[in-house]
């Protein structure tokens, strides 16, 4: 499945007040989509959704946003359906929610592993469930956003990589149950990028966390963004934008190359600390 045109979709984007969300939401503006996003902060959806306008192509397109939390089964259903009741039903549904807050194994708290697998994981079946219906029918196409923790398993993210792990997995089941209903799936998985999210992350990253993040370079949402509407018009399972297409094949087929790598930088910066 790929999608040949947006002009005129409904995009419903998760996750869409900051960050990759917003950047795709604002690039799909420009592509005649008609959008609406989903957070749980009123101003920062007020704000984005002013960002959002300002890059449409015409000025029927219609654009709004519903707070939401996502980790919460009965108040998705519930705006979600109020969403296609309003809005109309959704084209193109864009998972984009998403934290991560690194840390040594036994400082990261049941509470805050219990969170992660909400948001990352149950947040995006959620979302996916109480969409799936209009998704059917109107043979869409569902985006759920990864992390290149998705596929390798970083030092200091035990939690965000467990849960990254599992959208990956539930990710690929629906791409097989759904493809002969003709929704198309794509998951993107970024390296590092530059959002609201990114620099809440760094301010508690163990020493050797950021040593083994340093090669993977550094993206922009509107640089992500744009590798994510080029993969949904090539109708690409994966997308992985910079350094993480890469990554994904060494991983793959040399992933003795990738733990050596990484288990050298590591032991660097703990030698240099002893």
């Amino acid at each position: 499945m790929k999608v040949r045109d947006f002009d005129g979709k409904n995009v419903y984007i998760v996750g869409g007040s900051s960050g990759i969300g917003l950047a795709a939401a604002e690039i799909l503006a420009g592509r005649g989509s008609n959008i609406i996003i989903f957070a749980r902060g009123r101003e920062r959806l007020e704000e984005a959704l002013e960002r959002i306008k300002a890059r449409k192509k015409r000025d029927r397109l219609r654009f709004a946003y519903k707070q939401l939390d996502i980790t919460r089964p009965d108040e998705v259903e519930r705006v979600m359906a109020d969403a296609v009741d309003e809005f109309g039903p959704p084209d193109i549904l864009i998972n984009s929610a998403g934290r991560a807050l690194p840390d040594y194994f036994e400082n990261i708290s049941y509470e805050q592993l219990d969170g992660s697998m909400k948001l990352h994981l149950y947040g995006n079946w959620n979302t996916v469930r109480a969409l799936l219906p209009y998704l059917k029918e109107r043979h869409g196409y569902i985006v759920n956003v990864c992390s290149v923790l998705g596929f390798v398993g970083v030092f200091g993210y035990s939690d965000y990589a467990a849960s990254k792990h599992a959208l990956m997995g539930l990710t690929e089941s629906l791409k097989s149950e759904l493809k002969p209903c003709g929704v198309g799936i794509s998951i993107l998985c970024p390296p590092d990028t530059d959002t609201p999210g990114f620099e809440v992350e760094n301010r508690n990253k163990p020493p050797e966390t950021v040593a083994v993040s340093e090669g993977g370079g550094l993206m922009q949402p509107e640089e992500v963004a744009e590798v994510l509407v080029k993969g949904m018009e090539k109708g690409k399972y994966f997308i992985g934008p910079g350094s993480a297409r890469m990554l994904y094949l060494l991983k793959r087929y040399a992933p003795f190359l990738v733990d050596f790598v990484m288990d050298r930088q590591i032991r660097k910066v703990q030698k240099g600390n002893v």
